[in-house]
């Protein structure tokens, strides 16, 4: 089975390269989520075609979710001729914004030296087709199969995957007894498993002031400036600290394994969107920072906050006049899966049968939808495995190796029998 998978799917190439131009040229810009209703009945519609039953969820109250933008995910499942484990592979389709910089059409799917181009061709949609093709594949020569395959397509996992992989994963879509394994192909590298991911606490904080005329800046109080003491602590004693804390986790690359913290924006004085930018007449009530603060499987979330808060609560005592609110945007408990789990054993196996090498066992240095799948659908035996480098997602002239997505779908290939027949 292992050599008639290989020389399948790589005869399946053409097809492979197709397939990511035509998800490629569906626009899904995360935000707002152009795209995701007809990106989604393409892949419903190709799947349908292949014997498999085929559902579109929409992710409704969920954030971003309207009528203009619906939060459309799809899943599709074909039943094997016997009973046994079901194995889900599931790729976002949304994708960053193309930004500036790029040499080719972000959008158009150009195929040159080997690679295609485009935004998320790496991250994720050279890995959603390398799966779909792996899973035909599969099913064309074993069609007496036990147990069950399902795909799907997803949406919102650059902002958190909460009209996605969350919310199906609160409607049983990734809960025993419906499902036994899952394979996300995000782009970790072809020969590279990835067991989980650092933890997250987005948050936002808001320091408080008092407006004034800014002709006499001595009646009112500057939140801006209060911000900076914030920030000044944040040099003097967070960043050092956090440099101090290393993990056991094999987190990529290596400046990863320790504790991170990112000021990801800040806001203060007018509104944000006033134009055309005339200087603002006040001073300041309001200024808001809000961190992304990535942190180790060593560390507790309470831990993490406290950091934080501990350095608020210092300067409320000290600096006169200072206030302040923090708010909890997202927070993602860092997760790694055992190597000896069947989905990395399996998939082991893949790569030495491709590679002729031991895989490399990393930790993505970002979250991703694991997260979900484990944190509200229990599902534990789930792993990263892609085509890509990790490096070129949301970079300007993003691309994915055609080699690398057929190899990655021989893995996948190998990795599906060998969950399906019950063989790790």
């Amino acid at each position: 089975m292992t050599d008639s998978l290989l020389d399948a799917v790589a005869a399946r190439r053409d097809d492979l390269v197709s397939l990511t131009i035509d998800l490629v040229r569906f626009p899904t810009v995360n935000p707002p989520g152009e795209a995701y209703r007809p990106c989604a009945e393409y892949l419903g519609e190709r799947l349908r075609r292949r014997g498999f039953v085929v559902e579109y969820l929409r992710g409704e109250g969920t954030p971003g979710d309207t009528d203009r933008y619906p939060r459309t995910n799809v899943v599709a499942r074909i039943e094997g001729r016997s009973p046994g484990k079901t194995v889900h592979f599931n790729g976002h389709i949304d994708v960053v914004e193309p930004g500036h910089d790029w040499t080719v059409d972000p959008f158009a799917g150009v195929v040159k030296d080997g690679r295609v181009y485009g935004r998320g061709t790496c991250d994720m949609k050279g890995g959603l087709a390398a799966a779909i093709v792996a899973a035909e594949t599969y099913i064309d020569l074993n069609p007496d199969f036990p147990g069950a395959i399902e795909i799907s397509g997803t949406v919102d996992e650059e902002s958190g995957g909460f009209g996605g992989v969350a919310y199906l994963a609160q409607k049983g879509y990734f809960s025993k007894p419906r499902v036994d394994h899952v394979i996300i192909p995000e782009p970790l590298n072809k020969d590279r498993i990835c067991l989980g991911h650092r933890g997250v606490w987005w948050a936002e904080i808001e320091t408080k002031g008092e407006i004034a005329h800014g002709s006499m800046p001595f009646l009112g109080d500057c939140a801006v400036r209060h911000m900076s003491a914030v920030l000044a602590a944040f040099e003097a004693e967070l960043f050092p600290l956090l440099d101090t804390k290393r993990t056991r986790m094999p987190v990529v690359p290596e400046g990863a394994r320790r504790s991170t913290l990112n000021l990801n924006s800040i806001h203060g004085g007018q509104t944000d969107d006033f134009k055309p930018g005339l200087p603002s007449p006040n001073v300041p009530d309001s200024c808001r920072l809000t961190i992304d603060r990535r942190f180790l499987l060593e560390e507790s979330l309470e831990e993490v906050k406290g950091e934080v808060v501990a350095i608020l609560e210092r300067l409320k005592r000290e600096r006169q006049k200072f206030d302040y609110e923090i708010r909890d945007v997202m927070e993602v408990r860092p997760i790694m899966s055992e190597r000896d789990a069947p989905v990395p054993t399996a998939l082991a196996q893949g790569i030495r049968a491709v590679f002729d090498r031991e895989p490399d066992y990393v930790i993505s240095p970002g979250t991703y939808d694991q997260k979900h799948v484990a944190r509200i659908g229990h599902i534990y035996d789930c792993v990263a495995y892609g085509p890509g480098i990790l490096d070129l997602a949301h970079r300007p002239d993003e691309w994915v190796g055609i080699d690398d997505m057929v190899q990655s779908a021989q893995v996948m290939a190998i990795g599906l029998d060998l969950l399906l027949r019950g063989k790790v």
